[in-house]
């Protein structure tokens, strides 16, 4: 278990296997009985939608299912404001909750119409992908997509709580799982050298799942460290988008049909290629990312690139402030830095 110590709102993150058994035992010791929208996508649902319903129940909630369509395009206002409608008609009020059952998406809208409806009511967060399990479901970011960026609307809003399963993810597609070992490649990047041997000694993914509890725990205690010293994401937090702003631009130009994952592990390679060729990263870093990117199959670099239309992406992006850009670069495996550059520069890291 990990404890989340903020001054305003501090919570635990629950990292157990089989510890989605228990989940109405777990709601229960943390909410008083009430009415509980699960927010989930049809992809979770079908699998594990009426186990926690009927879980709920057991426990006195009286809890109701949401179900939105899988992807992200889901991420949006429109979403938004169908979920408002939804929780209306079911009379939720600012003493019930929800829970979010899903991936980064379901993650983030739900936690993003908590945080706004009624001005804010409570909220879980039950991840059951990789990445959002490593990533997005804890630190209190939440946000929809607009059609000029990706998370250019949202909140900061802490859930009560954070359940992870690993058992969750023996459900998901291989592709889902590498999605989410590029967050955890990155946290090792950062800031934390072991965990990156662990990575190195692990043969494929199929190995990473046999150690999830133990490489989960891992990245999340990066992640744990900054959102503790910047909550708000002003300062150190900003180490947590190593990669991230290519990325997000690619996913963008990509039109969301490139994953998060894939944009996030050709970001990194591309920030520290430029980074690496005028002395702001030591050599042979590049080498040692696309050595671990690949083994766990993850691509390094673009199918096709058109720089002008990734450049705009990138300056629509949250990271942009005026005419400077914050870039994280490696120092070597295993610590970062944050550097300011000209917006104008990014264009020679593409």
């Amino acid at each position: 278990m990990l404890h989340i110590n903020l001054a305003e709102h501090s919570y635990d993150i629950v990292i157990q296997r089989g510890a989605f058994q228990e989940v109405g035992k777990w709601v229960k010791g943390l909410w008083q009985p009430q009415r509980i929208a699960v927010i989930t996508d049809s992809n979770v649902s079908p699998i594990y939608g009426q186990v926690i319903i009927d879980a709920l129940t057991h426990e006195g909630f009286a809890a109701k299912l949401l179900v939105v369509p899988a992807g992200e395009k889901s991420k949006s206002l429109e979403q938004a404001t169908i979920l408002y409608d939804r929780l209306a008609e079911l009379g939720l009020t600012r003493s019930d909750g929800i829970i979010a059952l899903g991936g980064g998406v379901i993650g983030d809208l739900a936690g993003f119409v908590a945080s706004t409806y009624m001005r804010g009511i409570h909220f879980l967060q039950i991840p059951t992908t990789l990445l959002a399990q490593v990533d997005s479901s804890i630190g209190g970011k939440t946000a929809v997509n607009t059609g000029n960026a990706k998370n250019l609307v949202g909140t900061f809003a802490q859930p009560a709580g954070v359940l992870i399963d690993p058992e969750l993810l023996r459900s998901l597609p291989l592709y889902r799982v590498q999605e989410g070992i590029a967050e955890i490649i990155k946290s090792a990047a950062i800031a934390d050298d072991q965990l990156w041997q662990k990575l190195a000694e692990l043969q494929d993914e199929a190995a990473l799942l046999d150690h999830a509890e133990q490489v989960i725990t891992a990245a999340l205690t990066v992640k744990q460290k900054v959102v503790e010293e910047d909550p708000f994401d002003h300062g150190s937090r900003l180490m947590l988008n190593f990669g991230h702003t290519i990325g997000h631009g690619l996913e963008k130009t990509a039109a969301f049909e490139i994953s998060h994952g894939a944009g996030v592990a050709i970001g990194m390679v591309m920030i520290t290629q430029h980074a690496e060729s005028i002395g702001l990263s030591p050599k042979g870093t590049t080498a040692q990312l696309i050595e671990m990117i690949s083994k766990f199959h993850l691509p390094t670099q673009p199918e096709s690139l058109d720089k002008d239309q990734l450049y705009q992406a990138i300056t629509h992006d949250k990271k942009a402030r005026g005419n400077q850009l914050k870039i994280i670069l490696l120092e070597k495996i295993g610590q970062a830095k944050i550097v300011t550059i000209p917006t104008e520069e990014i264009k020679n890291y593409l």
